[in-house]
């Protein structure tokens, strides 16, 4: 385990078809490239705990992840701004 720190964490099979339902719940994925230790190419989906190898080159997940790096690259959220409103006096 110490020699070899990442080998554990390599995807050894990836699936070729994922659900729809699966995609929408994704929380952040990453991208397991075919070099050093890992040798296949796969995107890990992580779900609430649980990690998903797929096939990096099925459309449904790269219309996904280019949904996320969206999210993730926007400048701010929009924040609704308040009307700042004048205090009166009471009589």
């Amino acid at each position: 385990l110490a020699l070899f720190p990442g080998a554990f964490d390599c995807c050894t099979k990836i699936s070729d078809e994922i659900p729809k339902g699966i995609l929408r719940r994704v929380r952040r994925f990453e991208i397991q490239e075919a070099d050093g230790l890992c040798h296949l190419e796969a995107v890990i989906l992580h779900v609430k705990g649980k990690k998903f190898c797929v096939n990096p080159w099925i459309r449904k997940v790269q219309k996904m992840i280019r949904k996320i790096k969206h999210k993730i690259h926007r400048s701010r959220p929009h924040v609704r701004r308040r009307r700042r409103t004048r205090m009166t006096k009471r009589k």
